[in-house]
């Protein structure tokens, strides 16, 4: 048998369990040795029976007694006692009558399982049995646990597995040697081999770092490849002026804060180059990143270079165009607006307009990407929420320029280090972490579900000031498989009961682009006191008026996207507050009280990457891209030492194409970047 014999070729597994194995993504050999558990069940310790107590145990003994007795329903329960020299502990079966059958008289077994209180007494529970030998797979030992599907659970795995154990040593090293040898690692057949019978707990956490190191090592590696690739390439250089740039903070109606000022001059010494910028620039809710962003349009405009900034929704865009018209229209700058909603003759002007070169600026949405859209001189990109968009739809924006542009992506989602050194690793990054002056900060308040008509009072209150509120929901519409609220129903109970008196309105992404902004014009000029909405007016949504954030379902956010919600209130004169309602009144948790103390958008990151894991941070969507198994995203001496050894991998003159399974990895990894 070898590697990339199909999984019909290992004992047991025929036509129906190969189909279960499919949907798995197992289909050779070498997928399953490489299939790595999810998590472990830790069974090794095997204590006398006198000593066990409440929780995970094993214990070795004999069947003293065994006995089945059918209940209602056709239900069985097998009862048995097990003793060794100590003591004895009853142990109960449910439905599964052939142990009765099962064990020999005077033979010794492992019994691993929970032992717990149940039926009057504490008795261990459906506990997984083998022979006590030397060699166990589901017992008396650290005890792998897998992503399972219907039909095939984690014991079905490992008894494929151990039908295949001798082929370990067949799997092919994947990292040079060198590197191997710097990093004290082990080599990849053993670390595949403990990690899925691991011998003891040193050498499960030995096989973790190993695997681990690989899989942060391989987006590293893309990512400087990357960089490496831009740096080579020809941009257009964007000449910086003196006046120019002193024209520019004129304009301003404030100062630029000092983050401000530092990320504009990083930004303007760039694009004063032939070699692309690629930067990532990361600002709180209401930092001031457009401000940046408009400095490099406005400098690019005045030597006829076109700047497109691009953004995720119809409603982001609008308020980009706005903001940026408002600014740099007076100082001369031609500005447009391209985005779906925008038709007929309108849109063809625009486009006549982008190809001619009479048009400075223009803000879209995937509107921009069209093969009609054309530029007479694109330089700069401003992609927003650049996380939002995939890399193909990158590239076809880059694509309409003549040279590579200079990128500058911006997020409002602050991105903890660990993950911006492994994902975006071929970016040069600029923070804004101080906020604009005079804005005062959001009090939040987590609010019990039980309590609401008081709190209705108090935003009603807000209400009569003048002021405007936010209700998000988890949901559009009501499910069975849900308890969340929806927005649909909260609008119906809010305009039946305490609100029947105000002007409400309801917001989501299956509406069209048209009736969504149709719905903010509205709410931004006043003529809606509630709009109960999903999270689609998560980022960048700016009504200074709006005082009030009420999160319903609070518990089932990220922290990252709940302080996306907090940030679209207090964003004028008045103070913002943000209500956190859980699904239910058991107390709060330890994360959802962070919000009530912390304001810092970056520790909040940081604290949802250690509890919920990247999917928290950037969606599901992003989540699966990032395809780590192993590895540890917050363990930044992992990530150091592969970043370390990424550098030396390039400067060594080394060929990815010498090492095929690192080069699929890297060539993986590189979707997730910006130019490829």
């Amino acid at each position: 048998m070898d590697l990339q014999a199909s999984i019909t070729t290992i004992k047991g597994v025929g036509p129906e369990t190969t189909k279960k194995f499919e949907k798995l993504g197992v289909f050779t050999v070498y997928d399953l040795l490489t299939f790595w558990p999810r998590r472990y069940d830790d069974y090794s310790e095997i204590l006398p029976i006198l000593k066990i107590e409440p929780g995970a145990v094993t214990v070795k003994g004999t069947v003293e007694s065994i006995k089945t007795k059918r209940v209602r329903r056709g239900m069985h329960i097998t009862e048995a006692v097990i003793r060794d020299e100590s003591s004895a502990v009853r142990v109960v079966w449910f439905n599964q009558p052939y142990r009765e059958k099962y064990f020999k008289p005077g033979v010794e077994y492992y019994f691993s399982g929970l032992y717990d209180y149940s039926f009057n007494r504490y008795v261990l529970q459906s506990p997984s049995v083998e022979e006590a030998k030397d060699f166990t797979k589901n017992t008396a030992r650290i005890v792998p646990i897998y992503a399972q599907t219907k039909g095939l659970d984690s014991k079905e795995i490992r008894r494929a597995l151990a039908e295949i154990t001798g082929l370990f040593k067949q799997l092919p090293e994947t990292l040079p040697q060198d590197i191997i040898e710097s990093n004290d690692l082990i080599t990849y057949a053993e670390a595949a081999q403990q990690l899925h019978w691991p011998e003891s707990h040193e050498a499960l956490e030995t096989a973790k770092l190993r695997i681990g190191f690989e899989e942060v090592f391989s987006y590293i590696l893309a990512g400087q490849l990357n960089k490496k690739q831009i740096e080579s390439e020809i941009a257009l250089k964007i000449e910086f002026d003196e006046k120019l740039a002193k024209s520019y903070t004129k304009l301003l109606p404030f100062e630029l804060t000092p983050d401000q000022k530092k990320a504009a001059w990083e930004m303007l010494q760039d694009i004063n180059s032939e070699t692309p910028m690629n930067r990532l620039l990361e600002g709180d809710v209401g930092s001031g990143k457009t401000v940046v962003a408009a400095f490099g349009a406005y400098i690019a405009a005045k030597q006829g270079i076109q700047t497109a900034v691009m953004a995720p929704t119809e409603l982001l865009a609008r308020q980009h165009a706005k903001t940026l018209a408002d600014l740099l229209e007076p100082a001369g700058v031609t500005i447009a607006l391209l985005t779906s909603a925008v038709k007929g003759k309108a849109k063809e002007e625009v486009k006549k307009q982008l190809a001619i070169g009479t048009i400075d600026l223009v803000i879209g949405t995937h509107a921009l990407l069209q093969e009609s859209v054309n530029f007479h001189r694109l330089g700069l990109i401003v992609i927003d929420e650049q996380h939002r968009f995939g890399v193909k739809q990158r590239q076809k924006l880059v694509d309409k320029a003549h040279k590579i542009p200079h990128i500058l992506s911006m997020t409002a989602t602050p991105i903890p280090r660990s993950l911006a050194l492994t994902v975006y690793g071929e970016l040069d990054i600029s923070i804004i972490a101080s906020k604009p002056k005079n804005r005062l900060p959001i009090e939040t308040v987590i609010w019990s579900p039980n309590s609401r008509a008081q709190l209705y009072q108090i935003i009603d209150d807000e209400i009569k000031l003048g002021h405007q509120v936010f209700v998000v929901c988890p949901l559009i519409e009501d499910s069975e498989n849900s308890e969340a609220k929806s927005v649909k129903k909260e609008v119906e109970r809010l305009k039946a009961g305490e609100f029947k008196l105000r002007r409400m309105d309801i917001l989501h992404g299956k509406m069209k682009d048209e009736e969504k902004a149709e719905v903010m014009s509205r709410f931004a000029s006043g003529e809606i006191d509630i709009l109960v909405s999903t999270t689609v007016i998560e980022v960048g949504i700016d009504i200074p008026n709006a005082s009030v954030m009420l999160i319903e379902g609070a518990d089932q956010f990220g922290l990252a996207q709940l302080h996306q919600l907090r940030g679209r209130v207090g964003r004028g004169q008045h103070q913002g507050y943000c209500y956190l309602i859980p699904s239910t009144s058991q107390k709060p948790s330890k994360r959802l009280r962070a919000m009530e103390t912390t304001a810092d958008g970056f520790k909040l990151a940081e604290m949802d990457l250690e509890i919920r894991g990247p999917g928290a941070i950037y969606g599901s969507r992003q989540h699966g891209q990032l395809d780590l198994k192993i590895a540890n995203i917050t363990d930044m001496n992992l990530i150091k030492r592969a970043k370390s050894s990424a550098l030396m991998f390039i400067e060594s003159g080394k060929k990815l194409s010498d090492y095929t399974v690192l080069q699929k990895q890297v060539q993986k990894s590189l979707s997730l970047t910006y130019l490829n």
